[in-house]
């Protein structure tokens, strides 16, 4: 296991309802990263091809047509899209974590909010989809089943992901700790105060012991296309960033970037992820199995032990 790498929040605007131009400013922040020795970069909340922030106008003639060019403008996994993340990533050396607006390749009328992992060997590790859309989000966005909330083992430590408000919600993150999550990628829109988001992601890495990668979306009234201009000003934009990176006590290691595009690094070490663990592991000797019970989808999870993988489920039944 490596003992030491640099993290990365990559922090910037995508090219809002098209798919293939985000995609390549997405490659092109993944070399740079890579660049920079970065071997976990993390990207925000549906970063790809952009956050829907006109539904809070959605019932309006030109919401709709914002609806539809969303749509239109949506990943599918895997796809070309994906393959040339997964070929940046395996060519900078480093894994990805980012935010995708899924689309429902069956129904084709469906996004997710999906957080996907990519290894720097250029292979999707799997995908996150959020479990509950917030507010206005509902009307865009689908719900994930929740299987997918899953740990994976990296050659630095153990990686996780969510989107958004599921860093707010106890038991999912409760469930990654279980699986001894050690480095966090924690994906936002970019619209939440600075206090909330921060302290969220804080306080779930000070309870896991973990680093967390917080990387928050940016999106500007001059981002938004000329065409869908009229609608601005809205309350969901602008979205500033703020994004920063965050130690296995809690601390702001690096950032936050307010309203401009970079990357920012961080070290991070088994040392320190050691050194908290030792005061506290909600994973180890401070889970307290023997008073409360935990599980997932019907089935007891017990500290420490990794849950079944969907892939592992599908071939179970298959096999059955």
């Amino acid at each position: 296991m490596l003992d030491e790498i640099i993290l990365g929040a990559v922090q910037a605007s995508p090219v809002i309802f098209n798919r293939e131009a985000s995609c390549e400013k997405a490659v092109k922040l993944i070399h740079k990263a890579g660049s920079l020795g970065v071997r976990l970069a993390v990207f925000g909340e549906t970063w790809l091809p952009g956050y829907p922030w006109f539904n809070v106008a959605w019932a309006e003639p030109m919401g709709q047509e914002a609806a539809i060019d969303y749509l239109a403008s949506g990943v599918t996994i895997p796809g070309p899209c994906t393959d040339y993340l997964c070929q940046a990533a395996k060519e900078s050396c480093c894994d990805v974590v980012i935010g995708v607006a899924e689309l429902d390749s069956v129904s084709v009328g469906t996004i997710y909010a999906t957080c996907l992992f990519i290894s720097s060997e250029g292979k999707i590790l799997g995908k996150h989809r959020k479990i509950k859309p917030t507010a206005t989000e509902r009307i865009m966005w689908g719900e994930g089943d929740g299987k997918s909330i899953n740990v994976y083992q990296r050659p630095y430590g153990n990686l996780s992901g969510l989107n958004c408000w599921e860093n707010q919600m106890v038991l999912p993150a409760y469930a990654l700790m279980m699986q001894g999550t050690q480095f966090h990628a924690a994906i936002w829109p970019g619209g939440e105060p600075f206090t909330r988001q921060t302290f969220l992601t804080q306080a779930l890495c000070s309870q896991a012991s973990c680093y967390g990668i917080l990387a928050s979306g940016l999106i500007r009234e001059e981002d938004i296309p000329k065409k869908y201009q009229a609608m601005l000003p809205l309350r969901a934009v602008p979205r500033s960033g703020d994004s920063c990176i965050i130690g296995p006590n809690g601390e702001i290691l690096a950032g936050p970037l307010h309203m401009e595009e970079g990357i920012i690094t961080a070290k991070a070490s088994q040392n320190a992820i050691r050194s908290a663990k030792a005061w506290m592991d909600n994973c180890g000797h401070y889970s307290r199995p023997d008073i409360f019970e935990f599980y997932m989808h019907g089935n007891k999870m017990a500290p420490g032990q990794p849950r079944i993988s969907v892939e592992d489920e599908t071939n179970d039944e298959l096999a059955d």
